[in-house]
């Protein structure tokens, strides 16, 4: 009796052990269940996914290559062109009088001036003392005009009364009229020395930026010294740029351009102002002279170069990634028919932000290689994948 208690008591005690530990078996084999069929999800998702090589009918696995159709956009026609900076009127100055010692340069290179500015002075101390010695001569015609005057009108009161006859009256008209015009010569000769003085002065003929001097203090100058100051009018710089004669034929007056100087990445903007009429038959070349502001990098005789929009034209505009290079030029690859790659040469246009626009080779309906082209051969079969060209 004690005997069957025990056992029922000890039945009692390992029913739950058992119980808990197949229920967590139970739980261990429906993870390790959920487990494997999520990696066998997966093996056949990567059986069949986009990301690996599709198969051709023939088993053939083709890469996934992304394409884009361009189509065609309105881009700006850019000629680049080279040439010299110089002042758009470069005006020589020198010496308008007589000449003589320069006693003072007053202006250096670079520095602006205002239109009869004094750039330089010429001794002038024999001329001042001539200009006095007129000035009083002027003086003294006038003091006898005073007094032919007086005498006059003396006469002209005693005619009526008989005491000077009408001839001595004319005498004295025509004395006096003779000294009127003593003094208008006086006045004309003493005007005309004071204008050679102040023709000693070296002036500046109009607003403008000093370029060069050629004269210094002690030198002689006269009519035979030639240019002592060269001034850019108004500040005013152009680029004299040479260009062939297919681009000067699509160019007009008023178009933008960019100038950059040679060493610098600095841009300054401008247009052209005037398109040679002629054309150098050994070079068949022509100026384009495009004008921008002054601007201290800009140097006259310095070398730079231009970007010119010469005009607008619809062509197909391509990421820079789609254009390729090599030994023979630019080319592209495009999936043709049967989706085979094949190459197209291309001329290239425009280079911007925007893209790279293809001025020949493409209509904008082709199939473009967006990019990979590099691990691409023409004739080989690929998996096209569109991609909308944006903009």
């Amino acid at each position: 009796m004690n005997y069957e208690a025990g056992a029922m008591n000890q039945e009692r005690l390992t029913g739950p052990v058992e119980t808990r530990s197949r229920r967590r078996w139970i739980l261990i084999a429906a993870i390790v269940a959920i487990v494997a069929l999520a990696i066998g999800y997966v093996a056949m998702r990567g059986k069949g996914g986009g990301a690996a090589p599709a198969a051709s009918a023939g088993g053939e696995q083709l890469s996934p290559v992304t394409v884009v159709v361009p189509g065609r956009k309105t881009a700006d026609r850019t000629i680049t062109a080279t040439g010299s900076l110089a002042a758009r009127r470069d005006m020589p100055i020198g010496i308008a009088g007589e000449g003589g010692l320069v006693t003072r340069v007053l202006v250096e290179p670079g520095q602006w001036v205002r239109r009869g500015q004094v750039l330089a002075t010429v001794d002038r101390s024999v001329q001042v003392q001539s200009a006095q010695s007129l000035g009083a001569q002027v003086n003294v015609a006038r003091a006898d005009l005073t007094l032919a005057q007086a005498e006059l009108d003396r006469a002209a009161a005693l005619v009526d009364r008989g005491f000077i006859s009408k001839a001595d009256l004319q005498r004295r008209t025509a004395t006096r009229d003779a000294a009127a015009a003593r003094v208008k010569v006086a006045a004309a000769n003493f005007a005309e020395a004071r204008a050679r003085n102040g023709r000693l002065d070296i002036r500046a003929p109009n607003d403008g930026l000093i370029l060069t001097r050629q004269i210094e203090v002690g030198q002689i100058v006269g009519s035979g010294s030639g240019t002592l100051f060269r001034m850019a009018d108004q500040g005013l710089i152009e680029l004299r740029a040479q260009m062939s004669e297919s681009d000067l034929a699509g160019l007009h007056v008023g178009a933008r351009a960019e100038v950059t100087p040679t060493g610098s990445t600095q841009r300054f903007p401008g247009e052209v102002w005037q398109i040679a009429p002629v054309v150098d038959p050994s070079t068949r070349q022509g100026i384009a002279r495009v004008a921008v502001r002054y601007d201290p990098a800009l140097r006259p005789g310095g070398f730079a170069s231009a970007q010119i929009v010469a005009g607008a034209s619809s062509q197909p505009l391509l990421p820079e990634s789609a254009v390729l290079n090599d030994g023979k030029g630019s080319y592209v690859y495009v999936v043709g028919a049967g989706d085979k790659v094949e190459r197209r040469d291309v001329t290239v246009g425009t280079v911007s932000e925007a893209g790279v626009a293809i001025a020949q080779g493409l209509n904008g309906t082709e199939r473009v290689v967006l990019s990979a082209g590099a691990f691409l051969n023409p004739g080989q079969k690929v998996k096209p994948v569109r991609q909308a060209q944006k903009g």
